[in-house]
């Protein structure tokens, strides 16, 4: 019988107390938060060299080294779905995603690892601040609830999963160019005889190729916030990727991807198609272009699976859960729209009002 390999732990006990630190993301190092000690990150070997691309037929085939596979210790929100890992002690809390008290088990979530993680560059004042910012520019937002979410718990910081996949397409197309013109004729109206300049399309057959290497489209791998959040956190600058240390993750949490790889790869074809026929387009040129075919051949697909830094506040007001996201990297606040029905019918009252001082005036103008 196989055997399964145990879920991975990492701790960073602190040398002087041997209280777990944290990973502080404006300094960049670990930090007790007990005793004070301060100590830099530790380089693993993985960070010795460039973040690896996977290929992507190996792993869809299932023949991926088990160096690439590891297995975690995640809880599964009976609410949202989240898998969120929680550290061997932790037995009961709320998801960091949608506020439901969860009682946590030691369910194992078996994964392939992540290659590279953009890390925290916000702290949690410098996020909630960010989201008090936002919540105070919305138009009808309740006061109860931003003066809740401003002295309320502390944001979670989360690492979300995403794949990225690189490919080269080559693409061969067919269509029609339109070219416009204008022929001059004469109409008839109201009576009146006119020379107007008409527009015409000449349309021309063409056909031709288009080539392009694609690189990192990022593709979310997680199913617990709605995807229009996490996509208005775009843009993120990959560019500051660093290979995977679980030093990162210390005094934060990582969800687990939703999402398979294959799924995966069929959105990111979604993304490529949209923008190879943006390409088409720009190569059959003119004024106006028909995309009659587009036959496209993909090779050299590669992937990895890598880490985005989410501050989250899930809040429970009045009976109803409000979620706010936060871009780790950028400060962007993306959440769900807050009404108040109090404030929307006072303006309404204040714009009738209105509306009858001004139509009295006009009345007495005459």
């Amino acid at each position: 019988m196989q055997m399964t390999e145990p879920p991975e732990e990492h701790r960073f006990p602190c040398d002087n107390c041997g209280s777990d630190m944290r990973f502080d993301p404006v300094e960049g190092i670990l930090i007790c938060d007990h005793c004070g000690n301060r100590e830099p990150l530790k380089p693993t070997a993985s960070a010795l060299h460039p973040i690896k691309e996977l290929d992507f037929r190996t792993a869809i085939e299932a023949r991926l080294p088990e160096t690439e596979i590891e297995t975690t210790r995640v809880t599964q929100c009976p609410n949202c779905g989240a898998q969120v890992e929680f550290s061997p002690d932790v037995h009961a809390t709320e998801c960091p995603f949608c506020a439901t008290p969860v009682v946590t088990d030691t369910g194992a979530h078996r994964h392939i690892k992540p290659r590279g993680l953009v890390a925290f560059v916000l702290d949690e004042p410098k996020a909630r601040h960010a989201m008090g910012d936002w919540l105070g520019s919305l138009w009808f937002a309740p006061n109860g609830l931003k003066a809740y979410a401003r002295r309320g718990r502390r944001m979670q910081g989360i690492y979300v999963p995403y794949w990225t996949f690189d490919a080269q397409t080559q693409s061969r197309y067919s269509g029609q160019r339109g070219t416009v013109y204008y022929e001059t004729q004469r109409v008839t109206r109201n009576g009146k005889t006119e020379t107007v300049q008409v527009a015409k399309v000449r349309w021309t057959p063409v056909s031709g190729r288009v080539a392009r290497f694609f690189d990192d489209v990022l593709v979310l791998a997680s199913k617990s916030l709605p995807k229009r959040f996490t996509d208005a956190l775009e843009p993120w600058d990959l560019s500051a990727l660093t290979p995977y240390s679980p030093a990162f993750l210390a005094g934060f949490r990582a969800e687990g991807y939703q999402v398979e790889l294959p799924d995966g790869y069929d959105e990111a074809r979604g993304i490529m198609d949209r923008m190879i026929e943006r390409d088409v387009r720009f190569d059959i040129g003119g004024d106006r272009q028909q995309i009659h075919a587009i036959d496209t051949a993909i090779s050299d697909v590669t992937f990895k699976h890598i880490l985005l830094p989410v501050w989250l506040a899930a809040y429970k007001y009045n009976g109803k859960t409000y979620r706010f996201v936060v871009n780790g990297q950028t400060g962007r606040v993306q959440g769900e729209r807050p009404w108040s029905a109090i404030k929307i019918t006072l303006a309404v009252i204040a714009g009738l009002i209105v509306a009858a001082i001004v139509g009295a005036i006009y009345a007495a103008n005459g």
